[in-house]
């Protein structure tokens, strides 16, 4: 668990400022992240990683000459929302354009992808590679659905050198896509993490077991087996990397591999040398030759006790990439040039920037309200159950869910307060309020709350009184929204087995005449039963994926919270009918 903290709620913010405090000469804070102190040269492309927060050296200590140019840094396990991987990537962009590259998770996918079109939008280069080094979260077949984790580094060093040589974009992101297509991991756990404030950690490993498979974001293990000595465990790991040799990859002896023996939080040095002598052993008796290893943290999960083996198979150009210099605030090799202090800091956007509130009706101000109070219901639910949707997802996944929620709807409740008592329609109040849900949460369910609240907001405006059949058809919006972004479909176990038969019977109600009120409490209704019976759905998006089995029995804890939400509004849109007479 963790033993240095304020507000648990303020853990990263308050990281990230003495991290920053304590690198002065390399990093500099900017809106979402970090940035290299010195500003990127003309013309070359810029590298931007990042992921959630708790995994330091991932992402912030990974910036600086011969590595990324920033990182954006999102809550604890939760991805960076849009918002701030667009102002991190805007703080270090250069007319040769960015890549972003960061692990294959759905939150950071959704988010660094709506990123990535707003800066395309503004005539900014941009493109993408994901890192999917874990063997065990996906068969190779389906090698596009498997996480990154430990191989973040050999595909990060990858697109640092090609772009510091003066590469393009294309260049950088393909030299990129092929250390990642030879990169392979396989990580163990022998106990759970805890997060800044938990009592619990996210799951356990019985007593002299370990958990093979696991994930850095407190993912269980697919594979449960007994605790064997070094060598046996070195020798499990390696046979597992060997199985899968890449394609591309000559079978015949003599091939060369880097090897990184990633610690996870818990298991140090001396063991991890343990470790790394008998794997070294392992792989020299298979005839492969190991290029400069590298032994130590660079991808931890808190104070989880485990590692992590990964091998990148070289060719002559991967080599020289893997031999290159680097110095960051947490990877340091060989020798590099000093470089200027960037004065560019505060040319960087500000996320806070305010921006004016559209005019709007009489008729939408008071919708507004309502909204406002919706917004506020919804925050009410989730503090209360916060602790229950967290051991949902704990079941099968990383446990963030509840915190993750808690933490969107606080920024938006306070985001439509603010924006009701200035006079903004409901539209304006929605989408705003949306924005902030994005920009606090980050995550998966983050950005797709926020994006549903922006869309509802756009598909009704500021100038018309809402009716029963403008709402329901603002709901349409945001499920498509939903759909489009996550590209969950029913029967996945997601937020969508939800929000689908809610909309659906609210459509219906509304069509057959039905006032908003009882419409939507009808909805509401179906809703929860939906969300109820994806307990016997097996998951097939998300980080509950890989322990389809384990969330058996237990439903989809973004169904649950959304069939809550939905329920807490109909209490207000009940309330409201009653005392204006069915006006809203």
């Amino acid at each position: 668990m963790s033993h240095v903290a304020n507000d648990p709620a303020d853990f990263a913010d308050d990281s990230t400022t003495g991290f920053v405090a304590a690198h002065r000469g390399l990093v500099r804070r900017v809106p979402g992240g970090v940035a290299r102190s010195a500003a990127t040269p003309p013309d070359q492309v810029a590298l931007v990683i990042g992921g959630g927060s708790g995994h330091y050296p991932a992402f912030a200590g990974l910036v600086g000459p011969g590595l990324a140019h920033a990182a954006a840094m999102g809550n604890v396990f939760a991805s960076p929302s849009a918002q701030q991987v667009y102002t991190v990537a805007k703080s270090v962009a250069t007319t040769a354009g960015v890549l972003l590259s960061y692990g294959n998770y759905a939150g950071d996918v959704l988010n660094f992808d709506a990123a990535q079109e707003r800066l395309i939008a503004e005539g900014i280069p941009c493109r993408t590679v994901r890192v999917t080094d874990d063997i065990y979260s996906a068969p190779p077949a389906e090698w596009q659905k498997r996480r990154g984790v430990a191989g973040d580094l050999a595909v990060f060093r990858a697109a640092a050198w090609a772009a510091e040589r003066g590469s393009s974009l294309e260049e950088v992101a393909a030299l990129a896509e092929r250390a990642n297509e030879r990169t392979r991991s396989i990580g163990i756990a022998f106990s759970g993490c805890t997060l800044p404030g938990a009592t619990e950690p996210l799951f356990t490993v019985p007593p002299g077991q370990m958990a093979v498979g696991m994930g850095i974001h407190g993912e269980p293990g697919i594979d449960i087996r007994p605790v064997p000595s070094a060598r046996e465990m070195a020798e499990q790991c390696v046979d597992a990397l060997l199985a899968e040799r890449p394609d591309s990859v000559s079978t015949t002896p003599g091939s060369r591999v880097a090897v990184i023996i990633n610690g996870l939080g818990s298991v140090k040095g001396e063991e991890l040398f343990v470790m790394y002598g008998a794997v070294s052993e392992k792989l020299e008796s298979a005839g492969l030759t190991i290029v400069e290893p590298e032994i130590g943290e660079y991808a931890t999960s808190f104070d989880m006790a485990g590692l992590s083996v990964t091998l990148l198979w070289l060719d002559d150009e991967l080599e020289t990439v893997w031999r290159s210099p680097a110095y960051t605030p947490a990877y340091r090799k060989g020798s590099v040039g000093a470089a200027a202090e960037s004065e560019a800091a505060e040319a960087a956007p500000d996320a806070a920037e305010q921006e004016a509130i559209p005019v709007a009706s009489d008729a939408s101000r008071n919708a507004g309200r309502v909204a406002q109070a919706a917004i506020d219901s919804i925050r009410a639910v989730i503090d209360r159950d916060v602790d229950e949707l967290g051991r949902l997802d704990a079941i099968a996944g990383d446990g963030d869910h509840g915190i993750g929620m808690q933490r969107g709807v606080h920024a938006a409740a306070a985001a439509a307060q603010e924006l009701s008592a200035a006079g903004a329609g409901a539209g304006t109040v929605l989408a705003r309020a949306g924005d902030a849900w994005a920009d606090k949460a980050g995550g998966t369910s983050g950005a797709l709350w926020g994006a549903a609240l922006r869309a509802a907001g756009e598909r009704l405006g500021d100038e018309h009184h809402p009716d029963a059949q403008a709402v329901a058809d603002a709901i349409q919006n945001a499920r498509a929204t939903v759909q489009r972004m996550g590209k969950a479909e029913l029967g996945d176990k997601t937020m969508v087995d939800a929000i689908v038969p809610f909309t659906d019977e609210l459509t219906a109600k509304v069509g057959e005449g039905q006032r908003l009120s009882a419409a939507w409490s009808r909805a509401a209704e179906r809703a929860t039963a939906a969300a109820a019976d994806t307990a016997e759905m097996l998951p097939r998006l998300g980080r509950a994926r890989p322990h389809a089995e384990k969330s058996l029995g237990t439903p989809d804890p973004g169904a649950v919270s959304f069939a809550l939400a939905m329920t807490a509004v109909a209490h207000v849109l009940t309330a409201n009918a009653e005392e204006q007479g069915e006006q809203s």
